[in-house]
């Protein structure tokens, strides 16, 4: 079991890609940075969760989709080709804060 040490937003410009089918992939903008540990304080690793909930390890997010790798690409030079076409670009700032 793992439990999340830190939650950080995405600064724009970070995608996750996934692999739908042998030769079609499909990006999404990163919405937060996650510091995973295991439970017994011992490995840590770093995952994105992107804008549609998906994230590296989830088994039981019902998509069949395969994490590919993560990429940058910098705002102003526009989206990765495979970008999912409904998704707007992420909010630069100032985040919100959630209630208690």
């Amino acid at each position: 079991m793992k439990r999340i040490v830190e939650i950080v937003p995405a600064r724009p410009g970070w995608y996750a890609r996934w692999r739908l089918a042998p030769e079609r992939t499909r990006c999404y903008p990163v919405s937060l940075w996650a510091l995973l540990e295991e439970a017994d304080g011992g490995g840590r690793e770093v995952i994105g969760v992107d804008c549609v909930g998906q994230w590296p390890g989830d088994q039981d997010d019902g998509t069949g989709a395969e994490f590919v790798r993560y990429l940058f690409q910098t705002p102003d030079s526009g989206l990765p080709e495979d970008a999912e076409p409904t998704t707007r670009p992420h909010r630069s700032g100032p985040y919100p804060v959630p209630a208690p």
